[in-house]
């Protein structure tokens, strides 16, 4: 047993010094565990297997095709305006959102939607996320004490209270102290979350700051002469390629890509396909995206029988996308083999598949590169397909390619795919809410992960994989097993026991205090469900001794087990927002130990009232 308790206090001021990764603290911990024979392999390894676990790796690649779609900031846009600017409403509304879906969904998979919600909220209204995502995992475990189904603890004690012959909780029987929980939740960490949650500091720039793809097409004027051209049925120009039409020697303009749409199967299979390959060939309504002078533009519309479309912006909607074709910089190196040679002559789109849109020379861009012939230091505006682009640094010899192109493919939306995460979304939501739906939670948030990488929500099952936080998987991970060990051990049964007793004679507030306090102690160390279930018969037993009624104490384990802010692995969504917000263990016990002692307090306060003794 104090092999044990010498472990966990071990990790423990590992865990609050953060000087040493907490997942590498978390698998030394269990390590001793298993060198120690304390747990056997099995039950050590038990923790990478439970259904938690498992449910946050999906609910990582739910939240990333969310992001990854622009569902988030779709969402977070109309939220937006009812909170404004102020950051007061902005905490406001996220507190109450989160804490009214905690009610019906499980509070993991309430801050797996709210979180790139939120994240999104936080930018574009330029606050703090670290002071919006620990007040989110908190509220979600807030909400879950206004129901029955709120979180398991609550059904914990349903189970205990009628097992004894008691009447049974109605579903909004935890509705006043859920109440309570988010007022009490509100007034604290309004002020603590903006004393102790300071920005992180940034990382001094390196001098080499990456111009992103919006500032990219600004910077070179893309959309200034920019035109889109729906091929007709009568066009010549169908059944043809790319090079066949050769659009920039005949009419002195530049094809930069080819958007395909289909929309044959509802709007939520709706894709769009973007084409720039030479050997492309042209279909009955792809829409052409040329760039050159308008009367150049018009002609070849006319002898090639397009339909000339609006004029497109880099800012709206109809303006180059970036879903498969992206953009980049390279320059020119002295030992070039390009140098002195014309674009033309070079033959980009064919020899490296991309094309280049304009040269920068010092401080002139230059467009209309017929017969401009390249300098040693030119910065070159290629196009193309984003693996294409990211080819191109092989060429060491000849250019260096600018940025990040894959960094900055990552960061593109695919806003199109929209609709169908919302549908998943949804479709997830349902199956965690509705009983009659005999899909356990695990299950749908699995399925939900699946359908996001088969619909194409995100680009590939390597972006999916890349959503995934595994340090704090691992840390929730090999964390679990503790809770066995303290549990096999006696640790859990000899401090419940002990407190209890020692104050079980000074009365029933004392009493209560005792096993709230206990079971809040525990629940930092053992998951709350677990908590739940040692202390359940502990407190229906003490109860009855004490010849009172049992529904306060059951209370007490309740909120107790389900009211704990001080770790970081007491709770998934505590765990779930720890990599967003780049939080430390010591964050969580500066923000949450204070108000988890205060929401002890006041709930030793007002149960007996709502529920007399």
């Amino acid at each position: 047993m104090w092999i044990t308790i010498s472990i966990l206090a071990v990790a423990a001021a590992f865990f609050m010094s953060g000087k040493v990764r907490s997942d590498l603290v978390a698998i030394c911990s269990l390590l001793m565990l298993l060198i120690f024979h304390i747990l056997t392999p099995e039950e050590g390894l038990s923790g990478f297997s439970n259904s938690v676990v498992i449910m946050m790796i999906g609910l990582f690649v739910v939240g990333g095709a969310i992001f990854q779609t622009g569902l988030a900031k779709m969402i977070s846009g109309r939220l937006l305006k009812l909170s404004g600017k102020s950051e007061l409403r902005l905490f406001l509304l996220v507190m109450l959102a989160t804490a009214f879906i905690g009610a019906f969904v499980s509070n993991t998979g309430t801050v797996a939607l709210m979180l790139p919600i939120v994240v999104s909220m936080a930018t574009d209204t330029g606050t703090n996320a670290r002071r919006l995502l620990m007040p989110l995992a908190f509220a979600s475990s807030m909400g879950g004490m206004m129901t029955l189904i709120g979180t398991p603890p609550n059904l914990i004690i349903q189970d205990a209270l009628t097992g004894a012959g008691y009447a049974p909780l109605s579903f909004f029987s935890f509705l006043p102290v859920g109440l309570v929980c988010l007022s009490v939740g509100i007034i604290v960490l309004l002020p603590t979350t903006k004393w102790f949650l300071s920005p992180k500091k940034e990382v001094p720039d390196s001098g080499t700051r990456n111009k992103s793809l919006k500032q990219l097409a600004q910077e070179y004027n893309l959309a200034g002469n920019l035109f889109r051209l729906r091929i007709t049925p009568s066009s010549q120009a169908i059944g043809q390629t790319i090079t066949q039409l050769d659009v920039r020697h005949a009419y002195g303009v530049n094809i930069l890509e080819i958007r395909r749409e289909k929309n044959h199967q509802g709007r939520l299979l709706h894709s769009v396909t973007q084409l720039s390959a030479p050997d492309t060939v042209l279909e009955e309504g792809d829409i052409l995206y040329i760039a050159g002078e308008q009367e150049r533009i018009t002609q070849m519309a006319t002898v090639l029988h397009l339909v000339l479309l609006d004029h497109p912006t880099a800012h709206g909607d109809n303006g180059l996308a970036f879903y498969d074709i992206g953009i980049a910089e390279i320059v020119l190196m002295p030992s070039s083999r390009m140098i002195n040679r014309t674009v033309k002559e070079v033959d980009f789109r064919r020899r490296f598949k991309v094309n280049v849109l304009a040269i920068r020379r010092k401080k002139e861009y230059l467009r209309q590169l017929g017969s401009e012939k390249m300098h040693n230091g030119d910065v070159l505006l290629v196009q193309g397909r984003w693996e294409n682009i990211v080819r191109l640094s092989a060429e060491e010899d000849d250019w260096v390619v600018l940025g990040q192109p894959l960094a900055e493919a990552a960061k593109v939306t695919l806003d199109y795919k929209a609709p169908v995460a919302a549908a998943i979304m949804l479709l997830m939501v349902a199956m965690m809410v509705f009983d009659f739906i005999p899909v356990e939670p695990v299950t749908a948030v699995m399925i939900a992960a699946v359908l996001m990488v088969i619909t194409g929500c995100l680009r590939s099952v390597e972006a999916a994989y890349k959503t995934i936080n595994w340090e704090t998987i691992v840390l929730f991970g090999a964390m679990l097993p503790m809770s066995l060990a303290l549990e096999k051990t006696g640790v859990s049964q000899y401090l419940s026991d002990a407190l209890v007793s020692s104050i079980g004679s000074y009365g029933p507030i004392a009493l209560l205090a005792g096993i709230y306090f206990t079971t809040s102690l525990m629940t930092m160390f053992i998951s709350n469900t677990v908590t739940a279930v040692l202390m359940a018969p502990i407190a229906l037993q003490s109860a009855i001794h004490a010849e009172v009624s049992p529904v306060p104490f059951l209370f007490a384990v309740t909120v107790g087990a389900s009211m704990c802010f001080a770790s970081p692995f007491s709770t998934p969504p505590n765990a779930l927002v720890m990599p967003a917000g780049q939080y430390s263990f010591a964050d969580y016990v500066k923000v949450g130990l204070l108000l988890q002692i205060i929401m002890g307090i006041v709930m030793i306060a007002v149960l007996p009232l709502l529920f007399p003794f």
